[in-house]
């Protein structure tokens, strides 16, 4: 089965850290386009980062600095290291493969003050 599965999510305190993973499965994952998006309630998703095949980041100004990227194409995994978080990163983060109109089910973020 076509799929993202990610993980890592929890309840974290401000200033803290986090790291999420999404391993992909039956897909051409290393010459894929990755990305994680987030939503709040009641916010539309948008997206945080992104990684190109190239190894090429992109991220949303809010998270920049803060935030890293990264994959694994040996384990078709990416990952997002989320440090210095902030309570209104609190969201469902998403992994998304664009290419293949794929997403995941979701891992909650929380950060408390």
């Amino acid at each position: 089965q076509v799929q993202l599965v990610e993980s890592g999510g929890g309840l974290a305190q401000s200033g803290g850290s986090l790291r999420l993973s999404c391993v992909a499965s039956k897909i051409p994952f290393s010459v894929s386009l990755m990305a994680w998006y987030r939503q709040a309630p009641g916010k539309q998703r948008e997206l945080v980062a992104s990684i190109t095949r190239g190894g090429t980041t992109n991220y949303v100004d809010s998270v920049q600095g803060r935030f890293s990227i990264s994959r694994d194409d040996s384990k078709k995994t990416v990952y997002l290291q989320m440090n210095s978080l902030l309570p209104e990163d609190t969201a469902a983060y998403y992994c998304h493969a664009p290419q293949f109109d794929l997403w995941g089910q979701g891992t909650q973020v929380t950060v408390s003050s």
